[in-house]
């Protein structure tokens, strides 16, 4: 089966839910997942006009569970009860996956890829070079870049309803800190860095002030900013009070050597990571 003729038959099953039951439609559906799980498409993806979100992966995605039926899984000691397959092939996959990291099938991990103990979603992608560290956890749909550090207990949201909604993305180079958060459609342009403890959601306040005055963004952290969690204030009927927000302090200087960069960044700003 074709993308063009799975992706036909996908639409017409979102429109149409009694036609999961056709097999040629679930054929289509599971084609999708395949698809995904080997990186030949993806739920967001580059273009020359920024972001490109795939609506109709996003609703293969959702489609899939209902299709699949519940089984037992049993890795050595470990027993799993769920409708979907664990992702297998590490060793042919160039992926270093320390126990007891768990991919979900449909998740791309490119070559490279190390996953200490972690959770990656179905529908993520991760890029080839990213370290995704122990306890931390790739949402479904989310989209990780090349050569990127989620540190320790990082939590990336992730997102299938609604369809139209962007995943989160992280893109290359970025350095997300300890115990961060992203979720709701934020995206960290490349090489930037998150402290230890920023949360960024789509209304969080993300303020510069590494100049003479604040400039003020919403749901994007910008190329090679270096963040760290901050308040500001905020008046409500009960009085004023400080409301968690993330402030942008300086940036990671461009450079040919991005680890020299990253750790010059570190050291100057005295962030957390």
């Amino acid at each position: 089966m074709n993308i063009e003729a799975a992706r036909e038959h996908v639409l017409r099953a979102w429109e149409q839910r009694d036609l999961l039951r056709e097999p040629e439609v679930k054929d289509a559906i599971r084609h999708v997942v395949e698809w995904l799980d080997r990186g030949e498409i993806r739920v967001a993806e580059p273009t020359d006009d920024g972001w490109q979100v795939n609506e109709w992966v996003k609703k293969a995605v959702i489609l899939y569970f209902p299709i699949q039926e519940m089984r037992v899984m049993e890795v050595g000691p470990f027993e799993f009860h769920d409708k979907i397959a664990l992702k297998r092939g590490y060793r042919e996959l160039g992926v270093r996956v320390v126990p007891h990291a768990i991919a979900r099938h449909g998740a791309y991990l490119a070559s490279g890829v190390i996953m200490m103990p972690s959770y990656v979603n179905i529908g993520a992608y991760v890029g080839s070079g990213t370290m995704v560290d122990t306890w931390a956890t790739v949402g479904s749909c989310a989209q990780i870049g090349s050569n990127v550090h989620l540190s320790g207990g990082v939590g990336i949201g992730g997102v299938l309803e609604p369809v139209q909604a962007a995943p989160v993305i992280i893109e290359d180079g970025a350095f997300i800190g300890s115990r961060s958060i992203v979720v709701e459609g934020v995206r960290v342009r490349k090489e930037a860095v998150l402290g230890a403890n920023v949360v960024i959601t789509a209304s969080t306040r993300i303020i510069d002030v590494s100049g003479p005055e604040p400039i003020t963004f919403t749901g994007e952290v910008p190329e090679r900013a270096v963040v760290i969690p901050g308040t500001y204030t905020r008046s409500f009927p009960a009085g004023e009070y400080g409301v968690s927000c993330a402030l942008i302090i300086g940036r990671r200087k461009a450079s040919t050597d991005l680890k020299t960069s990253l750790n010059d960044a570190l050291r100057e700003y005295a962030v957390a990571v």
